[in-house]
């Protein structure tokens, strides 16, 4: 594949620098956050049995298998002297994302909350994908980890407030948390809204507020780009999977099993906690509401614990190693997802959240990291893109077989999906000790 310079020569950013092109990522997470914390409750209110559950969310990654990659390998090839290299895609993913949360709690029929699903999340991976690369392009090799820290930081703030929203609704603002059969409450609906502004607003500031590195050679970019169709590109992108680099293999074996775990987490938790905790499956009743409440006040915790130990990684990679810290961070995750089948308060399940907001914050930073050290800045959105292979596949995975193993051999019961997640999160603690960075050998 030819090759597309980026200036070698990155200086050291200041605190604000980073903070100003990290801070679109506040806004990208409130999509994430409110799809991850009520997708699932949107899905059972509009008539989705559990087994049904996995197939629906498959919208989801198999949009990010088909427009991560695609974007990556374009937003490597795109310049504008007054919009820069990846900010033209984080203006349009902006705009279509704030279009489809405002449309998602507006779904009137589960088809049409499935269609959204895809909508909402290839514009939310249209504008999140180039901001991966962006840290590389931007930063220095000694100023990554943080900055990726900088957007573990923003994803957990922005995935707390918004995961809190439809309970912030109801019990600050007595909107209602319950609708008639088939409807969504007007809580969530609010939620959605103040969510699709908010993404937008936030990404125009890191739109507004950071300049990008021009291409050292920009008649090379334009005649390389003449002679690249647009067939070519894509068939290119997706080539890209065979052509990792030997560090980037190792860590897809560790984000297969993060990510199914996590998957496994977004698909179920609402089911797990309203069956096993309160009682209940009645997606109509108010205990059902109050308990899918609780959820989104449970995955603004995990998030909250991720923004503040986004900051104490780094510190603890550089006393240890990237690897070992991730590796802690993972076990945290599996132990927490594990204790949620032991919870018969809801409040004890903060305590369960605070092991998952910790594997939460590495899995955000520290592969990304370690990866950024050994890919060429040429090829970065590429790679990233190529890289996220290994976030969507997992959870294609998880979307085909969860809800045959939960319904085949574990009783259909929604909770011991929180103890296959707890297994999956182990399992890529352990192969972290197989994973070679670049660092530890500088």
């Amino acid at each position: 594949m030819s090759t597309i310079s980026i200036s070698s020569v990155k200086p050291k950013l200041s605190f604000w620098q980073i903070w100003n092109m990290s801070f679109g990522f506040l806004g990208i997470q409130f999509g994430f956050a409110l799809q991850n914390a009520n997708v699932s409750r949107i899905f059972e209110t509009l008539g989705a049995s559990k087994d049904e559950l996995p197939i629906l969310w498959l919208a989801a990654p198999v949009t990010g298998l088909l427009v991560q990659p695609i974007i990556g390998y374009y937003s490597d090839r795109t310049w504008s002297e007054k919009w820069g290299r990846r900010r033209p895609f984080f203006l349009v993913g902006a705009i279509l994302a704030t279009i489809a949360l405002f449309l998602m709690p507006n779904s009137t029929a589960l088809w049409m909350a499935v269609i959204m699903l895809w909508l909402m999340d290839a514009s939310i991976n249209v504008s999140m994908e180039p901001f991966r690369a962006f840290v590389g392009d931007m930063l220095p090799n000694e100023q990554r980890t943080s900055g990726f820290a900088m957007q573990s930081f923003f994803i957990g703030i922005g995935a707390v407030i918004a995961s809190a929203l439809p309970w912030i609704f109801t019990n600050w603002f007595n909107v209602s948390n319950v609708a008639g059969d088939g409807l969504i409450p007007d809580s969530v609906r609010w939620s959605f809204y103040v969510g699709g502004i908010a993404y937008f607003l936030a990404v125009l500031w890191t739109v507004i507020k950071t300049k990008e590195y021009p291409p050292e050679d920009l008649e090379k970019l334009k005649a390389e780009n003449a002679e690249v169709t647009i067939f070519g590109g894509l068939i290119e992108s997706f080539k890209g999977i065979f052509k990792m680099p030997k560090t980037m293999l190792q860590l897809a074996f560790v984000q297969f099993f993060s990510w199914f775990a996590l998957f496994a987490m977004w698909i179920y938790t609402t089911s797990a906690v309203t069956s096993h905790v309160y009682g209940t499956s009645d997606s109509t009743s108010a205990l059902y509401n109050e308990g899918a409440d609780w959820v989104g006040i449970c995955f603004a915790i995990y998030n909250g614990i991720a923004a503040l130990v986004a900051f104490l990684l780094p510190i603890l990679a550089k006393k240890t190693s990237r690897r070992m810290t991730h590796l802690i961070a993972l076990f945290c995750g599996g132990f927490g997802l594990f204790s949620i089948y032991f919870v018969t308060d809801p409040t004890m399940l903060l305590i369960s959240m605070v092991g998952v907001g910790i594997a939460w914050a590495s899995i955000l930073s520290m592969p990304y990291a370690i990866l950024s050290s050994t890919l060429p800045a040429e090829k970065m959105g590429y790679y990233m893109g190529v890289f996220n292979f290994f976030i969507v596949i997992p959870q294609i995975v998880a979307a085909g077989i969860l809800g045959f193993i939960l319904k085949t051999f574990l009783g259909n019961e929604s909770i011991n999906a929180m103890l296959i997640g707890g297994v999956s999160f182990l399992i890529a603690g352990i192969l972290c000790l197989f994973v070679h960075d670049n660092e530890e050998t500088e």
